[in-house]
Formats: structure tokens, C-alpha cells, sequence
């Protein structure tokens, strides 16, 4: 019983810190809004081997799906709510997402450079 608490305790405890930390390390966030099932910017450029925050703003009544196979995510939005999504650190290249309940119209793909000043 007592093994249980302390578990109970360390993981309330440790992960707000956990996430806290995930969180700060994630230095730069990108905007992308979803309105008439369509993603705006539908190209996202992002530094190569960082974390990064997502910022995605369903404007549309109902309910989306971010998806991406290459990003290994996917995340329900909520009508007229942001949602966020942590991505990397990648390596350069381009990692598609869609919108999973309308695959058709919502794309999007994030593209990774490496900072331009990089040497």
C-alpha cells in the first residue's frame, strides 16, 4: 500500500516537471489554422534538430484529426480551439500531415532546414 502512494506521489509530482521541461525546451511555435478544411499555411518551415511547438486553431464547426505517418502524431481538434503539438528534433526533409476527416483538402507538409546560420 505504502509502494503504491510513493508511486502515486513521485509520478504527480515529477511529471508536471517532465512536462515543464518538454515544454521549455521547445524554443520556437508555429501557427497553423485550419478554416473550410483547409490548412493555412498548408508549408511550414521549421530549424532542423529542434523541438518545436505546433499551435493548431481549428476554426471550422467541426470536429478534425491532425494525422502525420512521418511525424508519428496525430492529435484530435476541437471546433474553434487551439490545440498543440510538439514535433522533433528532425533531420531536414519535408513530413507531411493531414486532416484525417478530410483527407482530400486539409494537407500540410513541415518543412525542416538547417538554420541559416549553421555553418
Amino acid at each position: 500500500m505504502q509502494r503504491s502512494r510513493f508511486s502515486a506521489l513521485s509520478l504527480a509530482l515529477g511529471l508536471p516537471l517532465v512536462t515543464f521541461s518538454f515544454a521549455l525546451w521547445a524554443e520556437e511555435s508555429y501557427t497553423i489554422i485550419l478554416k473550410n478544411h483547409l490548412f493555412t499555411p498548408a508549408q511550414v518551415e521549421v530549424p532542423a534538430n529542434r523541438k518545436v511547438k505546433l499551435i493548431i486553431e481549428n476554426q471550422d464547426p467541426q470536429v478534425e484529426e491532425f494525422d502525420s505517418f512521418d511525424l508519428n502524431r496525430e492529435k484530435v481538434l476541437f471546433p474553434n480551439r487551439k490545440s498543440v503539438i510538439y514535433i522533433g528534433p528532425l533531420a531536414p526533409g519535408e513530413y507531411s500531415f493531414f486532416g484525417e476527416f478530410s483527407p482530400n483538402t486539409a494537407q500540410g507538409t513541415v518543412i525542416v532546414k538547417e538554420p541559416k546560420n549553421a555553418s
